[in-house]
């Protein structure tokens, strides 16, 4: 016979469609701050995670020129590799 069902309070966690690592003291942090907790992580990360940000903060170099054109970042960000000569530079 098959244990019964345990409910996870994770399981009644909103899905952002994200994984997130928490670590907590769990004498210290309920079920509430928790949620509450997570849910200011995702919008946190929902600001920083735009393309104006990402383009804000890096620079295309090539072997001719360095830009900052937006369409010129985000094309070369899509592929998984960047084309030869061409690098992304974290202006930070």
């Amino acid at each position: 016979m098959a244990a019964p069902a345990r409910k996870d309070k994770f399981l009644t966690m909103k899905n952002y469609d994200r994984n997130l690592l928490v670590l907590y003291k769990a004498d210290v942090y309920s079920e509430d701050l928790l949620q509450h907790e997570v849910e200011c992580l995702h919008r946190i990360l929902l600001k920083t995670e735009r393309n104006n940000v990402f383009c804000s903060a890096h620079e295309l170099a090539t072997r001719n020129k360095i830009t900052s054109k937006t369409k010129s970042i985000l094309k070369a960000a899509a592929h998984f590799r960047l084309s030869p000569f061409h690098f992304l530079i974290n202006k930070n």
